[in-house]
């Protein structure tokens, strides 16, 4: 499976204004505007280079048909996620090229294709790596062990990412995630006044996302709520389609005040730092020293 690029690059990667190179590694597009898309347009503003990557096309994602027309939903969104880079600053896109394992990791992948949830780590992970060699990455995100809220292809994620990291020595690894105790707090007041789905459990949350006491970054993204409203405006088809209420589309019809209240901290997790740190850089907990690339046999 060939890697797919349309570079599009950033003012300030243009300008030479580069400083570090931060992969942000995603399973479908749409995720980097939910859970990563103000730190992505803070380190571009900031001049670093900012590195997208998506493991599937997101195939399997709910869409209404009249946001689709006659074309294949996966190339369709694989236009939204440029279209959302662009927004970001964005000095690179990549698809690995799996297909969408399905909310239950068991769609089919179809001909000559292979499912994320269901692909071999290691070659998926060799892939990712040679990626993040080629760039010379300084910063590579991916997600908490849960996957967030435990779709398979997040999961995924989670394991190839932190392979990719060890195979390529990449020196840091940030697991993007959300304070689950806000999360909990803010379900359960809305569920106050609001009749969720039936098949909407709240307390299922109780396992998702990482605690707070986890979370090593805060990170302060209100200054780039324009860039993060455009992110999540790029994917349209996420917005309609279902029997449920979206949240993309919820998110994007916030006032901007509670737009910047609700998006205006992104979290993640740095497992090589102690327990009880707390940055609000994401490239605050950088390690100043490159790992080594382990020895692989054909080496020896």
């Amino acid at each position: 499976m060939p890697l797919s690029r349309r570079p599009a690059l950033s003012r300030a990667c243009e300008a030479g204004r580069v400083g570090r190179t931060c992969v942000f590694f995603h399973a479908h597009p749409d995720d980097e505007a939910l859970f990563t898309s103000g730190t992505m347009a803070r380190l571009a503003a900031e001049g670093h280079r900012v590195v997208l990557v998506v493991a599937t096309a997101g195939d399997q994602g709910l869409a209404a048909p009249d946001s689709v027309g006659d074309q294949a939903l996966g190339g369709v969104r694989l236009d939204e996620v440029h279209a959302s880079a662009r927004a970001l600053g964005c000095a690179r896109v990549e698809v690995l090229g799996y297909a969408d394992s399905g909310l239950d990791g068991t769609a089919p992948a179809g001909e000559g294709r292979e499912a994320f949830a269901r692909a071999d780590v290691e070659v998926a992970a060799g892939r990712l790596a040679a990626l993040l060699v080629e760039e010379d990455a300084d910063l590579l995100t991916t997600y908490d062990p849960a996957g967030g809220y435990g779709h398979p292809d997040h999961v995924r994620v989670h394991q190839v990412g932190a392979r990719a990291a060890a195979l390529a020595g990449t020196p840091t690894v940030l697991e993007a995630t959300v304070d689950r105790e806000l999360l909990l707090r803010a379900l359960r007041l809305v569920g106050r006044v609001y009749r969720f789905p039936p098949e909407f459990d709240v307390d299922g949350f109780e396992r998702a996302f990482a605690s707070r006491t986890e979370i090593t970054h805060r990170i302060d993204v209100r200054g780039y709520a324009k860039a993060k409203r455009a992110s999540l405006a790029a994917h349209a088809t996420q917005a309609t389609g279902g029997d449920s209420i979206r949240t993309l589309a919820v998110l994007r019809r916030l006032p901007g005040p509670l737009f910047r209240l609700v998006l205006g901290t992104e979290w993640f997790v740095q497992r090589d730092l102690p327990a009880g740190t707390r940055l609000t850089h994401p490239l605050a907990g950088l390690s100043r020293q490159r790992a080594p690339v382990p020895e692989r046999e054909a080496d020896r």
